[in-house]
C-alpha cells in the first residue's frame, strides 16, 4: 500500500478543516479518497461535492462508505455522540480509524471501542495532536527519565479555552448534554487532560467541582476544578474554563529533584543540587535552609501543523507499523478523568475512584440527555478550527 486512502466521516467544522490540508496534499502517504456528509439536505451535499472536487467520492451514509472498498481508513469527525458507533462500524468492516477528541462520550464506550479495534486487528488512534508538540514531549521525557525524581505535585491551570456565546450558538448540539455529553471537560479540555495523564500518569481518585452554565447560556459545565490523588501519594490540582479571559495555561510539576514550569511557551527547570528529601533529612541542615537550586531555561521549538503531524503518524502506523502518537486504548484515559469529574461534581465533590464506574456515568448522562435542552436558535455559523489552538 503506497498511499493510505482515507475517508472523512463528518464534514462539519472539524471534517472540513482536515479535508482542507489533505486536499492540498500536505500529508505524505495520505490520499483523501472519500468523505461522508450525513445531512440529507441537497444543498449541503452539493456544497460538500463542490468543496472536495470530482476526485473524491461523496457518501451520505458512512456504512456505505465503509463497505465501498474506497477507503483503507476513516477519520471520524462527527459530533461526539456518534464517535463510538462509527469506530465500532469501522472495526467491523476491517477499516482503520482515527477519531477526533473526545474518543467517546463515556468510559464504557471508549473501552468497547478499544476492545473492538484490538479484536479486529485494525489500527485505532485518537486525534490528540498536542502530543506532537516539542514542549510537551520534552516535559514527558524529563519526567519519565527521572530528572525530577519522585513526582510530588502537579498543577495545571488551563483556562485559555475561552469561548464566547456565539461559539455555543453556532450549532444546536453545542453546550447540550444530548449533543456533546458535557462541556469544557469533553470538548476543549480533553487535550489538556490527555497530556496531564500522559506526563504524570493516572490518579487513583479525584474530587471535583463544576460550574454548569455559569458563564454561558448552556446546560453543561463551562468551568471545573479537580483535586487529584496519585497512587504514589502525589497530589494534583486541575482547573479549566471557557469563561475566563485573559486565561492562563500554566503547568507545574514538582518532584524530589526540582520543579518544571511551562507557561507562555517557555519551559523552565528549577533543579536542586541535592534531593529535597535527602537535604531535609540531613541532621546538619539548618532549620531555615533551602536546597541550593538553579534556574535552567529549556528551549523548545515552535510547533506548527500538529493535526497534520497526527494524521501523518497514523498513516505511518498503518503503512509501516510505527507506534501511534495517541493509541485509541490509551486515549480513553482523558475520558475517564472527565467522567469522574462530572460524577464527583454531581455528588457534591465526593471522591471518585479510577477507573470510573462506567455504568454510573452512562446512567447519569442518559438522564440529563433525556431532558429537553434550553431552547436556542442555532446560527449555523462556520468556525475556523485553525484558531482553536491559539494558546498552545
Amino acid at each position: 500500500m503506497a498511499q493510505l486512502r482515507i475517508g472523512i466521516l463528518g464534514m462539519g467544522n472539524a471534517g472540513s478543516h482536515h479535508a482542507g490540508y489533505l486536499l492540498r496534499d500536505e500529508v505524505a502517504e495520505v490520499t483523501l479518497a472519500a468523505v461522508c456528509e450525513c445531512s440529507p439536505d441537497p444543498a449541503r451535499q452539493a456544497a460538500v461535492r463542490s468543496q472536495v472536487g470530482a476526485g473524491v467520492q461523496v457518501f451520505d451514509d458512512y456504512q456505505r462508505m465503509l463497505a465501498s472498498g474506497a477507503v483503507d481508513a476513516v477519520l471520524v469527525a462527527v459530533p461526539h455522540p456518534g464517535h463510538a458507533a462509527a469506530v465500532l462500524a469501522a472495526a467491523a468492516a476491517g477499516v482503520h480509524a482515527l477519531v477526533e477528541k473526545p474518543v467517546a462520550v463515556h468510559a464504557g464506550q471508549a473501552r468497547a471501542m478499544a476492545a473492538a479495534a484490538a479484536a479486529a486487528g485494525v489500527v485505532y488512534g485518537a486525534m490528540f495532536s498536542m502530543r506532537a508538540f516539542r514542549s510537551y514531549r520534552t516535559i514527558r521525557e524529563l519526567v519519565a527519565g527521572g530528572e525530577l525524581g519522585e513526582l510530588r505535585r502537579v498543577s495545571w491551570t488551563a483556562t485559555r479555552w475561552f469561548r464566547p456565546q456565539s461559539y455555543y450558538d453556532s450549532a444546536g448540539w453545542r453546550g447540550t448534554w444530548a449533543g456533546e455529553g458535557g462541556g469544557v471537560l469533553i470538548n476543549q479540555a480533553p487535550h489538556t487532560l490527555d497530556l496531564l495523564q500522559w506526563i504524570a500518569g493516572m490518579p487513583a481518585r479525584l474530587s471535583a467541582r463544576c460550574g454548569f452554565g455559569r458563564h454561558h447560556r448552556i446546560e453543561v459545565e463551562d468551568e471545573a476544578t479537580a483535586l487529584l490523588e496519585y497512587p504514589s501519594g502525589a497530589t494534583g490540582v486541575f482547573t479549566t474554563s471557557t469563561g475566563e479571559a485573559p486565561g492562563t495555561d500554566r503547568l507545574e510539576l514538582a518532584g524530589d529533584r526540582g520543579k518544571l514550569v511551562y507557561e507562555d511557551r517557555q519551559l523552565v527547570f528549577w533543579r536542586t543540587r541535592r534531593g529535597v528529601r535527602e537535604f531535609s533529612d540531613d541532621p546538619a541542615t539548618p532549620g531555615f535552609a533551602e536546597p541550593e537550586h538553579w534556574r535552567i531555561p529549556i528551549p523548545v521549538e515552535a510547533d506548527e501543523g500538529y493535526n497534520k503531524a497526527a494524521v501523518a503518524n497514523f498513516a505511518r502506523a498503518v503503512l509501516h507499523g510505527e507506534p501511534l502518537l495517541a493509541p485509541g486504548a490509551e486515549a480513553g484515559n482523558s475520558l475517564e478523568l472527565s467522567n469522574a469529574m462530572l460524577l464527583s461534581a454531581w455528588s457534591d465533590g465526593a471522591w471518585i475512584d479510577l477507573p470510573v464506574d462506567a455504568g454510573a456515568i452512562e446512567r447519569e448522562l442518559a438522564a440529563r440527555s433525556a431532558a429537553p435542552p434550553p431552547a436556542k436558535a442555532a446560527t449555523g455559523a462556520r468556525l475556523d478550527l485553525a484558531h482553536s489552538f491559539r494558546h498552545a
